[in-house]
């Protein structure tokens, strides 16, 4: 038998989701209390237990004391009714788990609290259901018991009783922590009764409401209708009852307010004034949470209504303030804060931090300028700023940090330091007092940008004209450059590692594509949406013998690093393989092992394809990626019909390939499916838009036109320049408004294809003959003395004699001698054998088995490709400048 190993616990996925949402304790607020704060914990222990339902008792302390219902959740009024009451020495869940507080789990049908054989609740509970409860623990003991329904006999894993063991401490920490109701709610008071008893009894007087928000629908208790003067029996349920009452002059915020809430999934929150059923007015606090359905679309809201009007009226008496001033300064507070705290939460980048900084607080305080800068080394470095001019900005920016700068002094001491004119800032800072002048402002506030208890930068809240900041001011602005100063932080974060994945992709796709005779090329990259991952797209431009060029262009499915280095695997090896002279399908035959080899997970389509231009012709093979579009010079655009068979990593060889013919200045557009594919855009409606596309661009620069970027008769559309123009104006037509909304990457590569003029080739053919080395020196050398090559003929001569005589020993006919002079001469030797020569290494005494050898040590490189009748032995050699410009 083979060894076995020991095995530790396994977290299962249920485990998981529990330490998740243990995790999301953290992050709630304090805004949550009383019914709402004991709904979400009900919402909670009933999601992770896939439960039916869940109860809230709150009750006594002592073994003896009785526990009341609180609050429900998924269950109707039917089956919650007998437990309205329970005896605290009963031995159902909820009063063992606050009498022994423990965690219980029993069986629903002993558990029932029987009144009769008709009790409500005893004849509707599923078989093998189950009641698990946990105490609600205080600093004091426990409060209260948290209870979930669930249709399930198996028991709670152990990560899912750790998190409700969690949230039953969690819960009551809160509501003992919160058991005055939050100042004007109106129900603080009577300290002296126990935490339990005291939130029970205020849990009475507030209000609560549920709203169903497609129907219209509202639900109110007793202490709601109360507290509106609507006599129990006479509401309607409607929701334009509640409009009707509030005070016109709030309506129009206080509705505003909720329907950002419901965009936003944001807590709502407000104060504002109704009008009584009696016509008496009050003043209440409102907080409201937003619930979803199944798919996630907003189906109800539920929430509290407290009535502020004493304290509300006692504050504003104090102050000597007239009625509503109070609260109005608040409301805008809070609507300043909400509406920067939204803004700085979408940015991403450090830019994105200084605009809505920019857009948000200067109206709200009538200032005229903000600079905001970062702490490196002994200086400022101002990274965004409005209302300053660049010199200006430029001037600040070589003031070391301890100069006598106000700005250096708010970071340094993290206070702010807020200046009201002119003179006072000479009067302070003397050693720059030329500075307000320079910057045309004449009041400062000076801020530190705090996060995670380290400074990190300052930031510069500037006004054209003297000002007294009032202490609310002071507050506020202080409130504001904290909320900055988080948001600064995490976008400096994001900027520097946006920073390293571009230069990630950067190195992983060319750095520059080659000038080559037979194609002029030009590409671009677009990054998907505001993420800093790396993607898996990724193009080349890559020469091969005989002026023959390889074009390719794949995208491995996904984003990250992972997929951008299996991108980079893949195109090392694509270039590995075109030097082998492989045919495209046989390349793709063994990048699809490559790409099978690296797992179930990985996937990638491909298009490679061989461009010939000695006969203006093209061999396309692609796997899973969309077809290349070919457009005429007449503007008329093509796209090649061929299966595109699988994706890479799925297909089985053998690819289908298709020869395409292309005149003389056609353009060749080769893209991933970023480009024309989209969440709400079909591929096949992208390729149509593509196709619209080029034939409205290309036309509009005749293919005859001179050429704007370079001087002479060079057409247009054939310098890299025009081609990167052509690029820009594709992506902008096919992508407008890309940046930060894209799905996927997309990448481009246009290449316009040049035909090798019959002048610069030459061929013959060859007899099967010892005498057919000497012919083919004799077509060399008179071919080079028209091309004025002459300097080269020697060694052209050697190296096709040795070539020749290599094919007539050891090959098989038919032989062929060509010629092609590009930027490089080629001499080629074609014959009918598929036997690969090989360099070997000869013996002192052997008389043969150097000619390859020489072949290596006189071209510049060589090689050999198989061909439709068998194979070319190919060589090349640098053209060294003649007179005549060869």
């Amino acid at each position: 038998m083979g060894e076995q190993r020991a095995q530790g616990p396994r977290t299962t996925w249920a485990d998981q989701v529990s330490e998740e949402r243990r995790r999301l304790l953290a992050e709630v607020g304090d805004d949550l209390w009383g019914i709402e704060l004991l709904r979400f914990a009900i919402q909670q222990a009933v999601a992770d237990l896939a439960g039916l339902g869940g109860m809230a008792h709150l009750g006594s302390p002592g073994h003896g004391g009785g526990l009341r219902l609180v609050v429900t959740s998924g269950l109707p009024p039917a089956l919650t009714h007998a437990w309205e009451r329970v005896d605290g020495n009963d031995a159902l869940a909820p009063a063992r788990a606050f009498r022994d507080a423990a965690f219980v789990r029993v069986p629903m049908a002993p558990a029932v609290p029987r009144q009769g054989p008709t009790t409500p609740g005893t004849r509707f509970w599923p078989t093998g259901a189950a009641m698990t409860a946990v105490p609600l623990l205080g600093p004091g003991g426990p409060i209260g018991a948290l209870s979930i329904v669930t249709a399930s006999s198996y028991e709670p894993s152990p990560g899912q009783r750790a998190f409700l063991d969690t949230l039953g401490r969690w819960a009551g920490e809160r509501l003992s922590r919160t058991s005055a109701p939050p100042p004007g709610s109106g129900l603080a008071g009577g300290q002296s009764r126990s935490t339990a008893s005291h939130l029970s009894q205020n849990l009475e007087t507030v209000g609560t409401w549920e709203w169903d928000i497609r129907t219209g629908d509202v639900i109110w208790n007793d202490a709601m209708l109360a507290l509106l003067g609507i006599e129990p029996g006479t509401f309607d349920g409607r929701i334009e009852t509640w409009t009707a009452l509030v005070h016109p002059d709030d309506l129009p915020w206080v509705l505003a307010d909720i329907d950002e809430a419901i965009r936003t999934g944001r807590m709502h929150s407000s104060e504002y004034r109704v009008c009584r059923m009696d016509g008496t007015p009050a003043w209440v606090r409102a907080r409201g949470r937003l619930l979803v359905d199944e798919n996630g679309d907003p189906a109800r809201m539920v929430g509290t209504l407290w009535d502020i009007t004493k304290t509300h009226d006692d504050l504003e008496a104090i102050a000597g303030l007239p009625a509503g001033h109070t609260e109005r300064a608040a409301v805008e507070r809070s609507s300043r804060i909400k509406e920067l705290t939204k803004a700085l939460a979408e940015a991403v980048t450090v830019r994105d931090v200084v605009d809505a900084s920019a857009e948000h607080i200067l109206p709200a305080f009538g200032a005229a300028g903000l600079m905001v800068t970062f702490l490196e080394g002994d200086h400022l470095r101002p990274v965004g700023f409005t209302g300053y001019s660049e010199e200006f900005v430029e001037r600040v920016s070589r003031i070391p940090a301890g100069g006598g700068l106000p700005i250096a002094q708010a970071l340094r001491e993290r206070t702010p330091v807020f200046i009201n004119s002119v003179e006072e800032y000479i009067e302070r800072y003397p050693t720059t007092a030329d500075l307000p002048a320079a910057s045309g402002k004449q009041a400062w506030a000076f801020l530190p940008l705090v996060a995670s208890g380290r400074p990190v930068g300052s930031c510069v809240v500037s006004f054209a004209e003297p000002r007294q900041f009032t202490g609310e001011e002071r507050n506020l602005l202080l409130t504001l450059s904290g909320l900055v100063a988080q948001a600064m932080e995490r976008a400096r974060l994001y900027d520097r590692e946006h920073t390293r994945a571009q230069e990630l992709q950067r190195g992983l796709l060319p750095r520059g594509l080659p000038d080559l005779p037979a194609v002029t090329a030009a590409a671009c990259y677009l990054p998907a949406g505001k993420d800093m991952e790396v993607g898996g797209d990724w193009y080349d431009v890559i020469p091969l013998s005989a002026d023959r060029v390889a074009l390719v262009i794949g995208d491995v499915m996904g984003h990250g690093v992972a997929e951008a280095v299996t991108m980079a695997r893949l195109r090392t090896a694509v270039r590995t393989l075109a030097d082998l002279e492989l045919s495209p399908d046989e390349l793709l035959s063994h990048l699809n092992d490559l790409v099978s080899e690296l797992g179930d997970d990985f996937y990638a389509t491909c298009l490679y394809l061989v461009y010939d231009a000695t006969t203006r012709s093209c061999v396309v093979t692609r796997a899973g990626h969309p077809p290349p579009a070919v457009v005429h010079p007449d503007g008329t655009v093509h796209f090649p019909a061929a299966d595109p068979n699988p994706p890479l990593g799925a297909a089985t060889p053998p690819f289908d390939t298709v020869r395409i013919e292309l005149p003389e200045g056609s353009l060749l557009v080769l893209y991933t499916d970023g480009l024309v594919e989209s969440s709400t855009l079909d591929v096949d409606q992208g390729i149509a838009d593509l196709a619209r596309a080029l034939g409205d661009t290309v036309p509009g620069i005749p293919p005859r036109a001179p050429c704007p970027h370079q001087d002479g008769d060079a057409p247009a559309l054939h310098c890299a320049r025009c081609l990167e123009s052509l690029c820009d104006s594709l992506t902008a037509t096919l992508l407008p408004g890309r940046q930060g909304t894209a799905d996927d990457d997309a990448a481009l590569l246009v290449v316009r294809t040049h035909a090798l003029p019959s002048d610069d080739m030459a061929t013959w053919p060859l007899p099967e003959h010892p005498k057919a080395a000497g012919e083919a020196r004799e077509h060399v050398r008179a071919q080079l003395s028209v091309w004025h090559l002459d300097d080269l003929s020697m060694t052209t001569e050697l190296l096709a004699s040795e070539l020749v005589g290599n094919v007539v020993r050891h090959a098989k006919g038919p032989i062929h001698l060509r010629l092609l002079r590009t930027d490089v001469l080629t001499c080629e030797v074609s014959d009918g054998s598929l036997t690969t020569p090989r360099i070997r290494r000869a013996a002192e005494t052997d008389e043969g088995g150097r000619g390859l050898q020489l072949v290596s040590a006189i071209s510049h490189r060589w090689g050999t490709r198989y061909t439709d009748s068998g194979k070319c032995i190919w060589t090349e050699q640098h053209l060294h400048p003649s007179p005549d410009g060869f």
